[in-house]
């Protein structure tokens, strides 16, 4: 019994150190990392440090103040609009007034956000709402338009 025990360890030792050796040459042709860190480091982008903290204030601001500028661009776009909108809701209340007041009230909220992809999103999704409310009232229009000229035709 000590013999078949001592063949099974030594084919275990044998498979071991063959599983070892194949293991230590895959990591050899892999050449991967070993942990996390190693992982990161290796695949992720590193931040260059090439500009001082002064050069990073200023283009901080500029990025800031061109999103301003795009934002006051975007509401006075708004503005501008909102004058086509002339019909009253069920209230009674303007459709302009209420869409200005509206607007202005996402204005203010969004006022003091700091985050640069925020506020871009912020003004891209408010930029394609303007012209699709824009392009919509437009093909109101020509609908009705045609809808009068169509009744007008057939009354005379």
């Amino acid at each position: 019994m000590s013999t078949t025990m001592q063949q099974t360890c030594r084919s275990l030792s044998i498979l071991v150190s063959r599983y070892d050796a194949v293991s230590l040459q895959r990591r050899f042709l892999h050449n991967g990392p070993d942990t996390l860190e190693e992982l990161l480091d290796r695949h992720v982008v590193k931040k260059e440090k090439s500009l001082d903290d002064d050069e990073e204030g200023l283009l901080t601001r500029r990025r800031l103040t061109s999103n301003r500028r795009e934002a006051l661009s975007l509401y006075r776009d708004i503005l501008r609009v909102t004058r086509f909108f002339v019909w009253p809701d069920l209230r009674g209340v303007m459709w302009r007034d209420i869409l200005r007041e509206n607007a202005r009230k996402e204005f203010e909220a969004a006022r003091f956000e700091k985050d640069p992809e925020i506020v871009t999103r912020l003004l891209i999704g408010g930029r394609d709402a303007v012209e699709s409310a824009l392009e919509k009232l437009v093909e109101k229009q020509k609908q009705q338009i045609e809808k009068e000229r169509g009744g007008g035709g057939n009354q005379r």
